[in-house]
């Protein structure tokens, strides 16, 4: 969505196709590097437009899409939710209320796969929002991209295994990739 949408959009043709061949090569570089197993249930949508307070208890919506996947996908949908901005020590607290009532849950591997599927995700977000404005009118999308944009820059600057991504999206979208 990313490279069909925001790509085309933003770079010429002879650099968006430049662009998306080494884009993804980094993309399924990263994927290789998931390390835990494709083995929870994974809402995909989780967010909280698809969360609803039931007789005091949370209620989902909109799990078409679900399927068993990586168990860090619904945390990082979550946490780097483009629908509802808050602050880093905000996020940091839910992570770490997650991590405390996991069992047997390695925290490098978790770490690993949220920051990935974090990065992975919004950037999917920016394309799939890209794609509503152009294609369906709803020009609304429009205004969270750059919120997505300072959520993948958050979990794209901590770790080395993002460092040819970065370096990517500085030459082609520096602007975005840099704006507060």
């Amino acid at each position: 969505m990313f490279c069909d949408w925001y790509v085309k959009k933003n770079l010429s043709k002879s650099k968006s196709s430049k662009f998306i061949k080494e884009f993804k090569k980094i993309v399924r570089q990263l994927i290789s590097n998931l390390k835990l197993k494709n083995n929870f249930f994974v809402h995909r949508d989780f967010h909280v437009s698809n969360l609803m307070l039931v007789n005091n208890q949370i209620g989902l919506i909109d799990s078409q899409d679900a399927l068993i996947g990586n168990r860090a996908y619904d945390l990082a949908s979550l946490i780097d939710d483009v629908r509802l901005k808050t602050s880093k020590s905000f996020k940091k607290k839910v992570f770490n209320f997650y991590i405390k009532k996991q069992k047997k849950l390695d925290l490098y591997k978790f770490k690993n796969d949220f920051d990935t599927l974090s990065i992975l995700r919004n950037l999917k977000i920016i394309g799939i929002f890209t794609r509503l404005a152009i294609r369906d009118g709803k020009k609304n999308y429009l205004k969270m991209i750059p919120y997505a944009w300072k959520l993948i820059r958050m979990r794209i600057s901590k770790e080395e295994q993002f460092h040819d991504l970065k370096k990517l999206l500085n030459q082609n979208f520096k602007r975005k990739l840099n704006e507060n």
